[in-house]
């Protein structure tokens, strides 16, 4: 007799093209975003921005993957790539950067490591990103 396994792997989740969202997200899995959210988004694994994609609001994951447009403050573990069609505007905190001919990025980035990133995101009070939007718009 053999016991079965299962594994529980977190779900791939997505907001498709012609949907809008406000609010904030908490996911364990993937996060695809093809239409548009206003909010916050945190994931412990890749978030990926279509093309027809928009973000808005602080973003916090492992890995990235930008097509659309990103106005944020972001922080990514790991690798953020932006690809030819991003557009990406905001404060960028990251491991390791990867950025594509014909991408637009206008902002501010920090290269650091994994325990520098922790830090500085506890240390940020809920609703951030209002106060920074604020500072960066004047």
């Amino acid at each position: 007799m053999s016991k079965t396994i299962i594994s529980e792997t977190p779900a791939v989740n997505m907001i498709g093209k012609g949907t809008s969202i406000k609010g904030d997200i908490r996911s364990d899995g993937d996060f695809r975003v093809d239409g548009i959210l206003h909010g916050s988004i945190q994931s412990n694994g890749k978030i990926v921005v279509g093309v027809s994609g928009i973000i808005e609001g602080d973003i916090t994951c492992q890995n990235a993957d930008f097509s659309g447009q990103v106005k944020a403050i972001i922080r990514v573990k790991e690798l953020l790539s932006l690809k030819a069609t991003s557009k990406v505007n905001g404060e960028v905190h990251t491991g390791k950067l990867a950025i594509e001919t014909g991408a637009k990025f206008s902002g501010t980035c920090n290269m650091e490591d994994e325990a520098e990133l922790k830090v500085q995101k506890d240390n940020l009070p809920h609703g951030s990103i209002a106060r920074e939007k604020e500072k960066i718009t004047g």
